[in-house]
């Protein structure tokens, strides 16, 4: 079978696509799913780049990819959700390893597709989308009634979900992108858009309840919150959240991160509002898999949403 590979870190062109084992029957709790899709995260970026070379060390060559849409082809004797022929999505380890055409799960990390995308909007839905989720909930925004809620990195993967995900929870929301995607802000629903070279976020004074931080480039700004506000960052191990965590705040305005986690009910949360029609994947642009090395690119070069690798 095929995967995408880099033997050394560098630019794009260190991406090539390789034959490699298959990786056999699942056992236990494991399901075989034949991957169609897989989504270009900010990680996989930095992955290749080398940013993040403690990730590699020792693991050369490595196959990128967090996010895996597809088919089930076979289940472990333990798994007890899923089935032969089931099209799901999954959110797999820290490893990566997703990008490539049949990968062994656990059935923990999965759950069934969306049915009304196809699987190339559906490979954008796992960590983007889980990690928008998940950062709100770690600012307790269901408990928080007609929040008022700045997005900051609105138009990226992560922010395109954050965005839809607190207005559908009834908050007021401002989104902070670049002019050329502020229309994608407004058509995803946010009541308010400011271009982000044209207002010092900073200043905007004290009247958010949640900021999240979608890009993970925001320091903490106290001034931005309400008294109880959290701000969200989405780079639980950035050098903002780990000063943060030396200075943590009894009361007032507090600053948290979020490590994504890949929880099925979560992940089956967000396809159900996909199915809905009350939640959809923004996909900039579907790359074949022998064009590996042009979607890291094209990602790196700023997108709406995500960019996604067809892997058929």
């Amino acid at each position: 079978m095929r995967a995408v590979r880099f033997h050394r870190v560098g630019g794009p062109e260190v991406l090539r696509v390789d034959d490699v084992p298959d990786p056999g029957a699942p056992t236990g709790d494991e399901v075989l799913v034949r991957v169609e899709a897989s989504s270009v995260n900010g990680t996989d970026l930095g992955l290749r780049r080398g940013d993040l070379r403690v990730a590699t060390l020792g693991r050369l060559p490595f196959t990128p990819g967090f996010d895996v849409a597809g088919e089930v082809l076979a289940c472990g004797p333990g798994v007890t959700a899923f089935a032969p022929g089931d099209r799901v999505v999954a959110l797999i380890g820290h490893g990566g390893g997703g990008q490539v055409e049949r990968i062994r799960i656990r059935q923990g990390r999965a759950a069934l597709a969306p049915r009304s995308v196809p699987a190339t909007d559906a490979a954008a839905l796992p960590l983007a989308g889980l990690t928008a989720l998940q950062g709100l909930g770690r600012a307790g925004l269901a408990a928080r009634p007609r929040a008022r809620v700045l997005v900051h990195g609105a138009t990226g993967g992560i922010g395109t979900f954050a965005v839809q995900l607190a207005v559908l929870a009834g908050a007021h929301v401002t989104a902070v992108a670049s002019a050329a995607r502020l229309d994608l802000a407004t058509e995803l629903g946010a009541h308010e858009v400011l271009d982000r070279r044209r207002h010092d976020v900073t200043a905007l004074g004290a009247r958010f309840d949640v900021v999240l931080d979608a890009a993970g480039t925001l320091p903490f700004v106290p001034g931005l919150l309400t008294g109880d506000g959290v701000q969200v960052s989405v780079r639980p191990l950035s050098p903002d959240v780990l000063r943060a965590a030396l200075r943590v705040r009894r009361r007032g305005p507090r600053f948290t991160a979020v490590r994504t986690a890949p929880r099925s009910q979560d992940l089956a949360h967000l396809a159900a509002l996909v199915d809905a029609g009350r939640l959809r994947a923004v996909v900039d642009a579907v790359h074949p898999m022998a064009d590996a090395a042009g979607a890291h690119r094209h990602a790196e070069a700023g997108v709406r949403g995500k960019v996604v690798l067809d892997l058929r």
